[in-house]
């Protein structure tokens, strides 16, 4: 295919230079490699963390027949058997969610760093920007399996209801090794937010431009808005869907574009979904429109969060006819 990204000369078409990224197929160059393998150790652990959500039943029945049952210790103690290694696992997500944090720091800096404009980075770190890609799409699939998995909640509340009932009771149960009350307070903060991956990286990214005052916000948010452009010409353009040889990628890009949005919306001062935006939010969202609803209603809702959110904005500067 050439170089893995291709710079297209296109001035006839409305949308200015078009970037195609190949998201398939990008390795990395020697100046990369330091930085890649770093944030790959991380990778590598986010479609266990997948499958393991996915698959993640509760103990909703179990906890149930302990709360219609208070007097039968069997039952309390079979509720607490299920929730523990349950909430092990919650603790094992989140936790996996502050290594991200780190990984995206690290491609952020490598990102952004000067001399060298967002598309000549884009250019010149092909593998570090398909990495990027790769985080923002587990971001979304995770998020989008914890909103429809109220289980979570519920195990982990009644964990932190039966430690403090312990606790008054002078009692300490084994499990509070693994998860004491500090990390319980985090994994609690974690899991009360709609989408808490998401929440982790855009925290992360504000953290990034707030802590590197010589760097210009602008080479931040000309990153996102650039990679926002780059997905949704690709989706919206037949000549550059043709090219994506695996069926998943249309999904990988979607979820790419919307959370690049979201982080340009955390951290541009006067947000996506201004005016004066520098993505163009009424076609990436016509873009996901246009897709089966069922692949993009998880997408569709971050956006529709992320909307209400910027609503305290002044009035002037926010779309409020966004059909989302």
């Amino acid at each position: 295919m050439g170089n893995l990204l291709k710079v297209l000369a296109c001035a006839e078409l409305e949308h200015g230079p078009i970037v195609f990224l190949d998201f398939e197929h990008a390795q990395p160059t020697e100046a990369e490699t330091a930085v890649w393998n770093q944030v790959s150790a991380v990778l590598e652990e986010a479609h266990g963390i997948l499958a393991e959500l996915q698959s993640y039943n509760g103990a909703g029945q179990e906890i149930r027949e302990a709360i219609q049952n208070p007097g039968d210790l069997a039952l309390q103690e079979k509720a607490w058997n299920a929730v523990c290694p349950l909430v092990a696992k919650l603790k094992r997500f989140y936790e996996f969610s502050l290594r991200l944090e780190n990984a995206l720091r690290s491609l952020l800096e490598a990102l952004t760093s000067p001399p060298y404009a967002p598309m000549q980075h884009l250019e010149r770190e092909q593998a570090l920007a398909k990495q990027f890609a790769e985080i923002l799409h587990f971001t979304l699939s995770f998020d989008e399996l914890k909103m429809t998995n109220p289980a979570i909640q519920n195990d982990f509340s009644y964990y932190r209801r039966t430690i403090s009932r312990n606790r008054l009771n002078n009692q300490q149960l084994e499990a509070e090794n693994e998860v004491n009350n500090e990390m319980a307070n985090r994994m609690s903060l974690f899991y009360a937010e709609a989408t808490p991956m998401l929440k982790t990286l855009s925290n992360a990214t504000t953290k990034f431009v707030s802590e590197n005052k010589t760097l210009p916000i602008e080479d931040t948010t000309d990153c996102l808005s650039t990679m926002a452009c780059v997905c949704r010409v690709m989706l919206e353009t037949p000549e550059y869907r043709c090219r994506f040889t695996n069926t998943d990628t249309m999904l990988f890009c979607m979820r790419v574009m919307v959370g690049v949005i979201i982080l340009y919306d955390h951290v541009h001062p006067v947000g996506a979904f201004a005016k004066t935006s520098k993505i163009d939010m009424k076609g990436c969202i016509k873009v996901l429109k246009e897709q089966p609803s069922n692949s993009v209603e998880g997408l569709l809702n971050a956006l529709r969060i992320r909307k209400c959110k910027n609503m305290s904005k002044p009035p002037n500067t926010v779309i409020h006819s966004y059909p989302t």
